[in-house]
């Protein structure tokens, strides 16, 4: 019997939190750039940050369709991102080199908030032998269906077609990650949840839902031991 383990990645495979704002600024400004517009100021601004209700705000005042500019913005970004993770300018943690080991016992997949083109470059880039990857959809409703929504999460574990018997106490596998989201995403979606101290979360208590507190993820090795002999 397999027991699925889902892996965020922002925190838990790669280093730091989330995407650097400057990686988000440098791709508005290359979509404005593209557009052939010239914001104000206090436009540019709010279209590098984050969130759609401001570009659909400011996109509307330039005369520019909001979901094509956010589309172009995100695949900018991820271009942003891949090239710091060439150079090494983002890197890994040490301790996903557990994800082979992992890999030849059960069914591990990697599933984020953060953009389906930088998830499927970091499982390529880095090999890691997830069975299914998942991330965000360069629109505006998949921006929204960001954790602590399960939808994505929902969604990898149906493209796996695990039979419905593949539980552990009734959970089908275990979500890994490091912010409150993500243990609210996972238990929403009827996993057991993995809360992983970093550096960056260190300050924060653990999650009331959390399955499980880890120090490193090596840890796994030992939980799919126990739940595997639970079975």
């Amino acid at each position: 019997m397999t027991i699925p383990i889902l892996f965020d990645m922002d925190g838990i495979i790669l280093e730091g939190p989330r995407t650097e704002p400057q990686v988000y600024a440098d791709a508005a400004d290359a979509a404005l750039s593209d557009f052939g517009v010239s914001p104000t100021p206090d436009q540019r601004r709010d279209l590098r940050r984050h969130g759609t209700d401001a570009v659909e705000r400011r996109c509307a005042e330039l005369e520019i369709d909001p979901e094509r500019f956010w589309k172009r913005k995100e695949r900018y970004a991820s271009e942003g991102t891949h090239e710091r993770l060439r150079t090494g300018e983002r890197g890994r943690y040490d301790d996903t080199d557990v994800l082979a080991d992992l890999a030849e016992r059960t069914t591990i997949g990697l599933v984020t908030n953060n953009r389906h083109q930088t998830a499927e470059f970091v499982a390529n880039h880095y090999d890691f032998a997830f069975d299914v990857v998942r991330g965000r959809d360069p629109t505006f409703a998949g921006y929204h269906r960001r954790k602590p929504d399960p939808y994505y999460i929902e969604d990898a574990l149906a493209s796996l077609d695990l039979d419905h018997d593949d539980t552990t106490d009734g959970r089908r596998g275990l979500y890994v990650g490091d912010f409150e989201k993500d243990v609210t995403a996972g238990t929403a979606a009827g996993l057991d949840t993995a809360f992983v101290r970093r550096e960056h979360n260190r300050g924060l208590e653990r999650p009331a839902d959390a399955t499980y507190e880890l120090e490193s993820l090596s840890e796994l090795l030992d939980v799919l031991d126990e739940r595997t002999a639970a079975e």
